[in-house]
């Protein structure tokens, strides 16, 4: 607080006495007095004193509050600490962060310095837009870094040189009752070695163990023979190559089987290297191709190198010759100028290791076909496909390799397939046997492929099948089942509320997707969906109808009239965990509840279809989660579904399954009925040898009677 007497005195100076100062005069008394003369003077100083205790300061604020953080032994903390400029234009400052008023980190004319134990553990956030200039990032938290830690900021170019910038931090570090030191990111240059710290409380009854990538580091051969751990549990690896780049966790153990790790990331930088290179090459003629160049960088690349025959080959002066962005070289169109001896050598900031070995470049035809598949065989179950093909290469007369493949991945039907040169014959056809085959012509520079569908006569296409879904208030996704897969395939979702007329579409944007998601739905409301899938001739069949509610928008206690008018839009979850299996004698269905829901469920309805012709062949309602299936017959292929249903009627599907019931009976009783028969041929045989031994008997008596 400022003196009143004090600012008096150096406010109103008297006269000097005996000094150099003016002389004095004598003044005539004032009519008024000598209290009335001193009012205005202190008037003035009471307003400079409000005026004094109303201005800013422009020190550095000693009582401003400070930050309390906790963190892990092992983990990171970021020290927030804005820096306030004058007028909020960014000038030259100096930072320093002080530990227990000792140095720890300082920022000046563009040099970071870290002190002492936070080497490597300490990160200016200066450009990062969630945190101000002077913040800092302090990782591999040990115990010693228990304390507080103070930010200032100097503007040394500016009086006064600071200003309200800086923070009282105090960090607390947590569970340090097992590790003591953590290990910190380490940077090397390859071949140099690398230490991590992993100080144990008592390394006597405490086990380290140290992992890589979270696979044990002895899992690792070659990195195992170059690593060797201490007596307090740190690591060092001697030397280091590329390969050991990643993260390193030390696990502490102890005696009570408590556990405690702490991670560290390894960086480890080499010159650019080539790690592969193809001793020939063939580009196909008249088409576009690549030339890679198989190289690893650390730091990343700067630059790639390309020579041909000796010389520098630049793209930018070859046209039709591109550098694509990882330095590899794009041909638009191949022409026998392109041939040539290539190398390529790759650089980045620490230099390069050395060019790769020449690749010898060679342009050649392509194969072309001279006989080509038809594009579409219609045939009947049962039949006999024969698909054509034939193809050239090089002068016209060199036949290249001639494969056949299924387009959607699947192999060829085992032992009803045969390959004759280049014609494919494909016997006893069955349904899975439609789809779209490839012919494939392979030489050493390129592979084309000529497309044959084959299609059978009343068999059509299965649609999308199985949907399910999931929503929120505002949106519902579909998921379905692929019905077929055809080369050229593309899904549109239909859909519209389950009361209105008008239909809206979305067509899916990728073919490889089995999911499309609706926005800008009502709230609360029940929408109707159907996926059409379509071939690029424009043919296609749409799924069964699916109805899906989109949920309610959440209200804080709704009344009880709002809560019975969202009683009608109450979901219900499906059942999960759907599966059929023969127990004893009959075949069981299995499911698990519902997790959604589950206090709306009225009970569960079982149906199942026969297939293919996908009719519907029976329906239980169960309030169990599970169903015992009877009279089923056999030697027929079924497809099973649960539903839950909601006491407001809504119901939710499971998954299908599939199931196949062998036919038990029928071979029962033709075993049953050979071993009847069986039993019938032994005792007819063995009647007519009792007959016969009872004949020959008689005929001997006779005999004897007549001797």
């Amino acid at each position: 607080m400022i003196n009143m007497q004090q600012l008096l005195a150096t406010s109103v100076p008297g006269p000097t006495v005996g000094g150099r100062g003016a002389p004095s005069r004598r003044r005539r008394p004032s009519a008024a007095g000598p209290g009335v003369a001193h009012v205005p003077l202190m008037l003035m100083a009471l307003l400079l004193t409000l005026l004094t205790l109303a201005a800013p300061t422009h020190g550095y604020l000693d009582d401003r509050q400070p930050v309390y953080l906790e963190a892990k032994i092992g983990s990171y903390v970021i020290l927030d600490c804005p820096v306030d400029f004058p007028q909020d234009e960014p000038i030259p400052y100096v930072l320093h962060w002080n530990k227990d008023n000792k140095p720890v980190f300082t920022l000046y004319d563009g040099v970071l310095n870290a002190y002492e134990t936070f080497i490597g553990r300490v990160t200016l956030l200066n450009n990062d837009i969630l945190y101000g200039k002077a913040s800092l990032n302090l990782t591999s938290i040990r115990e010693s870094d228990n304390g507080w830690y103070e930010c200032k900021v100097i503007f040394p170019n500016r009086v006064p040189n600071k200003r309200n910038n800086g923070t009282w931090f105090h960090i607390s570090v947590l569970g340090g009752t097992l590790l003591r030191v953590p290990p910190v990111n380490q940077t090397v240059l390859e071949g140099d070695p690398a230490f991590f710290h992993c100080i144990v409380q008592n390394p006597e009854t405490m086990f380290v163990e140290w992992y890589k990538d979270n696979e044990l580091l002895l899992e690792y051969y070659d990195l195992a023979q170059r690593s060797m751990m201490g007596p307090d549990g740190s690591l060092t690896i001697n030397p280091t190559q590329m390969s050991d780049l990643g993260f390193f966790t030390c696990e502490v153990r102890n005696s009570a089987n408590d556990t405690q790790s702490a991670s560290a990331y390894l960086n480890v930088q080499y010159k650019a290297k080539v790690v592969y290179a193809d001793k020939e090459v063939y580009i196909p003629f008249g088409q576009s191709s690549v030339l890679n160049c198989h190289f690893r960088s650390n730091p990343p690349l700067k630059n790639l190198r390309w020579e041909k025959d000796g010389f520098l080959f630049d793209p930018y002066n070859v046209q039709g010759v591109f550098y694509n962005r990882n330095g590899s070289l794009q041909f638009d169109k191949v022409d026998d100028s392109h041939a040539g001896r290539y190398s390529c050598t790759p650089y980045n900031d620490l230099g390069t290791d050395g060019p790769s070995p020449i690749i010898n470049v060679i342009v050649q035809r392509p194969p072309f076909f001279t006989i080509k598949p038809k594009l579409v065989y219609v045939t009947k179950m049962g039949g006999t496909v024969h698909m054509h093909c034939d193809a050239r290469d090089r002068d016209g007369y060199h036949i290249p390799q001639i494969t056949w493949i299924k387009k959607d991945g699947s192999l060829l039907p085992y032992g009803r397939f045969s390959v004759n040169g280049g014609n494919l014959t494909i016997e006893d056809i069955v349904e899975s046997d439609r789809g779209i085959y490839g012919c494939q012509a392979i030489n050493e520079a390129a592979t084309m492929t000529a497309d044959a569908e084959i299609m059978i006569e009343n068999v059509s296409p299965r649609a999308p099948y199985n949907l399910t879904g999931n929503s929120t208030d505002t949106s519902i996704t579909i998921r379905w089942a692929p019905g077929y897969i055809r080369q050229y395939l593309e899904y549109i979702i239909w859909y519209r509320l389950a009361d209105a007329p008008e239909w809206r579409t979305l067509k899916v944007s990728n073919k490889h997707i089995l999911e499309a998601t609706i926005t800008n739905l009502q709230p609360a409301r029940e929408y109707e969906f159907m996926v059409l899938c379509q071939d690029n001739y424009g043919d296609g069949m749409f799924s069964k109808a699916f109805r899906y509610f989109t949920k309610p928008t959440e209200f804080e206690q709704p009344e009880n009239g709002l809560q019975d008018a969202l009683l009608q839009f109450s979901q219900i979850g499906s059942p999960r965990n759907f599966y059929v299996r023969k127990e004893q004698d009959n075949f069981v269905a299995h499911w698990e509840p519902p997790e959604l829901g589950l206090d709306q469920l009225r009970f569960y309805i079982l149906r199942w279809w026969v297939e293919p012709q996908h009719k519907l062949h029976g329906s239980a309602e169960t309030s169990e989660t599970r169903y015992v299936l009877e009279n089923l017959d056999e030697d027929e292929l079924y497809t099973f579904q649960v539903f839950a249903l909601s006491t407001t009627n809504y119901t939710s599907g499971s998954n299908e399954f599939e199931i196949y019931v062998y036919p038990y009976r029928r071979v029962k009783l033709m075993t049953v009925s050979g071993v009847l028969i069986l039993l019938f041929c032994l005792a007819v045989i063995s009647t007519l040898l009792y007959m016969k031994r009872n004949r020959i008997r008689k005929l001997r008596e006779a005999e004897n009677v007549k001797i």
